[in-house]
């Protein structure tokens, strides 16, 4: 038995928390269908869409792959309590920054989408900031061990 005592978790934290895990599992399915398309699929995009895509190197691939996969970990590990969410959502965080590095100044994409392409990896950003803090903020009030 555990005689250790942990501090009461408000029912927010678990709202949160299952928020992150949905808003990270909808990542992984961003970043399969971007591995996943075929020959198919990629000829029904736009010329330059089709470039851009074409274009990305795998560097920048495994950063959104690290990304997605270390926030979904590090949202289960914030369901489960765990004090390992701080370096999943680290990691994750790590990996979208060096993703949105190349979005941002190593690709065509403002070119080709405009604002569009500045107003959704930043939302990314500062929810991934969030979350770290939220998991740093839930470990010192004790609601993670």
């Amino acid at each position: 038995m555990n005689d250790t005592k942990s501090a009461a978790v408000p029912v927010w934290f678990w709202v949160v928390s299952g928020a992150a895990l949905v808003w990270n599992m909808m990542g992984v399915a961003a970043y399969l269908m971007q591995v996943g398309m075929t020959t198919e699929d990629l000829a029904q995009l736009k010329q330059a869409e089709r470039q851009l895509y074409e274009s990305t190197p795998s560097w920048a691939t495994g950063a959104f792959a690290i990304g997605v996969f270390g926030g979904t970990l590090g949202s289960l590990a914030l369901l489960l309590r765990n004090a390992l969410a701080i370096p999943l959502l680290m990691l994750s965080l790590l990996g979208i920054l060096i993703q949105m590095f190349h979005a941002f100044f190593l690709s065509d994409a403002f070119a080709l989408y405009g604002m569009q392409a500045f107003v959704m990896p930043s939302l990314v950003i500062v929810i991934a900031v969030l979350l770290l803090w939220f998991a740093y903020a839930s470990r010192t009030r004790g609601w993670l061990r």
